[in-house]
C-alpha cells in the first residue's frame, strides 16, 4: 500500500468512526486533545499524523489504534495475506507498524508487527478509555525499553509484557540495531 493510500484509509476511518458516534469535529477535538484544524487535515488525507496523534484520536474515538488502519471493507475471509497487510511509518520516529489481523472482523483482538529503529522513542499519553484495552508486547528481535506509568521494563527477544492502555507509556530502542516485536491488542468491549 502506498504512503498516499494509507493516509486516505486513515482519513476515511476517522471520518466514518466520528460520524458513527455522531461527533462533530469540535467534539472530537475536545475529546482527544487534537486541534480541530489538525483533525480536518487528517480527515482530508492531507496530513501525515504521528503515532502520538493517532493514539490520541483512537482514544477519543474509543477504539484501538490498530483499528484506524482497517479497510472500509471487511476482509474477504479469515486469512490476512501478507501482501494485503497494511504498513505505516511514523513520520516522527520512523517506526513501521504492519497490521497482521484480518481487517474489519468482529474479533476483539488486533495483531500488529512493529519494527523500531535504533535509538528511536515514542511516548503515548494514554489515559482511561471507555473500555479496557489490554496490550501484549512480544519481543521477536532486539531490545526495547517499555515504560508503563512509573514502571520501566527492558525486554529482549522472547520476552512478553502484558499491560493495559490506562496510563502513559513509552517505547524506546536503546540499541544500535532495529528491534522487532508483535503487539496484541484486545478489548473488553
Amino acid at each position: 500500500m502506498t504512503e498516499e493510500s494509507i493516509h486516505d484509509r486513515i482519513a476515511r476511518r476517522v471520518r466514518d468512526l466520528r460520524a458513527a458516534r455522531g461527533m462533530s469535529l469540535e467534539a472530537l477535538a475536545t475529546q482527544c486533545g487534537v486541534s480541530r484544524s489538525m483533525l480536518s487535515l487528517i480527515e482530508r488525507g492531507e496530513s501525515s499524523p504521528t503515532a502520538v496523534v493517532l493514539e490520541k484520536l483512537s482514544g477519543g474515538l474509543g477504539v484501538p489504534l490498530a483499528s484506524l488502519f482497517d479497510s472500509p471493507e471487511p476482509a474477504p475471509g479469515p486469512v490476512s495475506r501478507f501482501a494485503d497487510q497494511v504498513s505505516w511509518r511514523d513520520p516522527h520516529s520512523g517506526y513501521v507498524r504492519r497490521n497482521v489481523s484480518p481487517s474489519g472482523t468482529s474479533h476483539p483482538a488486533h495483531i500488529v508487527d512493529v519494527t523500531f529503529p535504533p535509538h528511536a522513542r515514542v511516548t503515548y499519553e494514554s489515559g482511561p478509555r471507555p473500555s479496557v484495552v489490554h496490550q501484549y508486547v512480544w519481543m521477536l528481535e532486539g531490545t526495547m525499553e517499555v515504560t508503563h506509568g512509573d514502571d520501566v521494563y527492558t525486554l529482549h527477544a522472547g520476552d512478553c509484557l502484558a499491560m493495559g492502555l490506562d496510563r502513559p507509556n513509552s517505547f524506546h530502542n536503546p540499541a544500535d540495531t532495529p528491534a522487532r516485536y508483535a503487539v496484541v491488542l484486545s478489548s473488553d468491549r
